[in-house]
């Protein structure tokens, strides 16, 4: 019998609901939640498959699932990537591959990181060319970090004043400035299995609870199609299983904003029933499929090969997408649909 393991914090709905379906499915896979103790560098995780979702704020965890690799468990997602991965090179990163994405400025921090001194900064330009970065970006714009999550340390910042303000509150956190869109629509979506894609409507601006938007107004086709096709795009470059790509979209131009959330938020209460369905039984699958896979190696990273145009599309190059309140369609791949 295969075994997937759920690895979770304080999440109360969508980790029982993962391993309930998945071994609702009788598909030679049981599925449990993962209890550790300490970790013996030769013990073998006892899991084809894990799907993590704290490691992120568990660094015990992170390397357990980094030696759980090493002994042939497939983790969603790969915790190697997610250890190196940041904000910026995902926005440099996704934009050489032609996905729209907001004029971004990566800055030092505001202050010293612990243990370092002035003299440890002697390779940094100062003052910095304030008036440079604020010609580039615009205002407004919003100041965020450059790794992270759930909008913590995220402003909006409407001049110079509020820009220096806010960047005064962020302590040695290294930041980023971005171009604000001033944006008609606002999607959030779900991919999972670099195939399936979920197009959820959403709305940034209101309390959190109230930002999935209930009976939205549908997008047009050839819209929804470039937004599948860039959240297909980022995911595949990045190697992630699970990820949501957030997109703005301005003039007919979808703007990703934000696409670096490989634990992404599925609550029920948040995400809402049908959205929470869908998310339960696309991981459910996918985690099986992988723990039926035969072993194999690590899986590689593909961005360098990608930016080369080395890569093809994936043998079954084909994706999955289902707007909220939409039936499923199929779609190309993210190699070979039309821009």
């Amino acid at each position: 019998m295969k075994r997937v393991g759920v690895l979770f914090g304080m999440e109360d709905t969508f980790p029982g609901a993962l391993v309930s379906r998945i071994n609702e499915m009788n598909a030679g896979v049981a599925a449990e939640f993962v209890t550790l103790g300490a970790t013996r560098m030769d013990a073998a995780a006892g899991y084809d498959v894990i799907v993590d979702r704290i490691s992120h704020d568990i660094p015990y965890y992170r390397s357990f699932l980094k030696n759980a690799v090493l002994g042939g468990t497939r983790v969603i997602n790969n915790p190697f990537w997610w250890s190196a991965d940041d904000k910026f090179f995902n926005y440099a990163l996704a934009a050489r591959l032609g996905v729209a994405i907001p004029r971004t400025v990566l800055l030092p921090s505001n202050q010293h990181p612990p243990n370092t001194t002035s003299r440890s900064m002697r390779n940094l330009h100062y003052p910095l060319d304030w008036k440079a970065v604020f010609d580039y970006v615009g205002w407004p714009a919003f100041l965020k970090p450059h790794a992270g999550g759930g909008w913590r340390h995220v402003y909006k910042c409407h001049d110079e004043k509020d820009f220096f303000h806010y960047y005064h509150l962020t302590g040695d956190l290294v930041m980023t400035l971005q171009e604000a869109v001033d944006f008609k629509e606002y999607v959030r979506c779900y991919c999972i299995g670099q195939e399936k894609v979920l197009v959820m409507h959403y709305d940034p601006r209101q309390p959190h609870e109230n930002r999935y938007v209930k009976s939205p107004v549908p997008l047009e086709p050839a819209l929804e199609e470039r937004i599948v096709k860039d959240t297909l795009t980022i995911c595949r470059v990045l190697g992630y299983d699970m990820n949501t790509v957030e997109f703005a979209v301005r003039d007919g131009i979808p703007y990703a904003i934000d696409f670096m959330n490989p634990a992404p938020d599925a609550d029920y209460y948040s995400v809402g029933a049908e959205n929470f369905a869908w998310v339960v039984n696309a991981m459910a699958e996918l985690a099986v499929k992988r723990a039926l896979e035969p072993p194999g190696a690590a899986t590689e990273y593909r961005w360098a090969s990608l930016l080369n145009g080395a890569v093809e599309a994936p043998a079954k190059g084909k994706g999955t997408v289902k707007a909220a309140g939409k039936a499923v369609r199929t779609v190309r791949s993210a190699n070979t649909a039309k821009k």
